[in-house]
């Protein structure tokens, strides 16, 4: 049962190096990557980007529809936002107090104005009829469907670009869902031999004649387009229309300068503090100490492959709660060193000093972990309870917090027992 114990401890420390190590690590003039190549990911006030927030219109919102409406707007949003490309960009809706907020955080973002164009366009797609042959293809030339026959936006599963196989120029291609597959298909045949306006708003993209029935769902929107503007086009018609009309009231710009001259700092903090506790638990602890630095490196290990399995994004604040939870880790190792040498004082053997030292030091590192974990989930706030903290850079720390303390009781409880057993070793 020891070897089976001591094989899986060893393949947990070589997961995590494997996980932990960077990209194109060069060992012996071998290039070695980490697992699946994971990265950890920094968020706005580190990588840079732009912090956003709209201020939602409710006040022709029925309030039994309030909280659908700004749950379908802000998953919109994330929708526009994901197709414009952003990693890992963060949209959350807040209240304060009577009003509405929806914070758009977008790293590595430098077109902030098409991104806050892109975010709050209405884009809402529709099909009109001819109504005269002599008139050009203008709005005035088209007439809207009757209403049991209205086919928008909302009837297309999904739009993309494709390329006409004649020509190579870029078009948008229409997918219906079923219902808008029978609309698209009862107006063609309607209207064989006449012109189709396809609208985005009140502005005309393109009017087709029909040349026969359209029964199959698909379709494309022809025209002088460009391939960044079929794209734009298609993105806009998956976007769809916002629910709820919505007002940008701040913007805040964040330079990648800044958040690298952040980054700097905050390791170099990290250093020394983390340099001054090992120095201080060795020369107060002697080989206890050194078991403790020991336990103390495998717990940075660990959270740090945890950060990148579950692709954490690690913004200013969180780098702060990560390094209280290393100040943790080692409180709880003292508190377990304190109560061993207790043991010994008391002229017992280093084997019972240890077992009665772990058990009595235990209860006290699980009640302090367990009320911190207790906090930082209140912070955390995943409901989004309206009278608790909703803001990134709060849930950042407790995030990291929670990660960091759940690691450092994992290591003090197990790692740090198992070390002192292997130094300690009785004959």
């Amino acid at each position: 049962m020891t070897i089976i114990k001591k094989l899986l401890v060893l393949i947990l420390i070589l997961t995590v190096l494997w996980i932990d190590i960077p990209k194109n690590t060069k060992i012996f003039n071998r290039t070695i990557n980490s697992l699946a190549n994971l990265d950890i990911k920094l968020g706005l006030d580190l990588k840079g980007g732009s912090h956003l927030v709209f201020e939602a219109n409710v006040k022709n919102i029925k309030p039994v529809d309030l909280e659908e409406s700004l749950e379908a707007t802000r998953d919109l949003i994330e929708r526009r936002v994901n197709f414009f490309g952003v990693s890992e960009p963060s949209v959350q809706t807040i209240k304060s107090g009577a009003n509405y907020k929806i914070v758009v955080d977008l790293p590595g973002i430098t077109n902030v104005q098409d991104a806050i164009d892109r975010i709050g366009k209405t884009a809402q797609l529709s099909f009109k009829e001819e109504i005269s042959i002599d008139k050009p293809a203008t709005s005035s030339a088209f007439l809207a469907f009757s209403s049991n026959a209205v086919l928008t936006g909302k009837d297309v599963k999904k739009a993309e670009v494709s390329f006409d196989s004649t020509s190579g120029k870029p078009q948008v291609a229409l997918n219906f869902s079923s219902d808008g597959a029978k609309k698209f298909a009862d107006i063609t045949k309607k209207n064989i031999g006449k012109r189709v306006g396809i609208f985005i708003d009140q502005t005309i993209l393109t009017a087709p004649v029909v040349q026969q029935e359209i029964a199959d769902g698909n379709a494309v929107i022809t025209g002088d387009f460009t391939t960044k503007a079929a794209k734009e086009l298609a993105q806009d018609i998956n976007g769809g229309a916002l629910p709820i009309p919505i007002k940008l009231v701040e913007q805040k710009n964040v330079g990648p300068s800044l958040g690298a001259e952040e980054i700097s700092k905050s390791i170099f903090a990290g250093i020394v503090g983390l340099s001054a506790v090992l120095i201080f638990m060795v020369l107060y602890y002697g080989k206890m100490g050194l078991i403790s630095d020991l336990s103390l490196l495998i717990y940075g290990f660990l959270a740090l492959a945890i950060f990148k399995i579950f692709s954490v994004v690690l913004t200013l604040s969180g780098v702060a709660g990560f390094l209280l939870s290393i100040g943790m880790a080692v409180d709880s190792n003292i508190l377990i060193f304190e109560r061993i040498k207790e043991e010994l004082r008391k002229k017992k053997e280093m084997g019972i000093a240890i077992k009665l030292g772990f058990g009595r030091a235990i209860d006290a590192i699980k009640d302090a972990n367990f009320t911190t974990l207790i906090v930082a989930f209140i912070l955390f706030n995943p409901l989004n309870w309206g009278f608790l903290p909703q803001f990134g850079l709060v849930r950042g720390f407790a995030l990291t917090l929670i990660i960091g303390v759940t690691t450092s009781l994992f290591t003090g409880v197990f790692i740090t027992k198992r070390l002192i057993n292997i130094f300690y070793k009785q004959k």
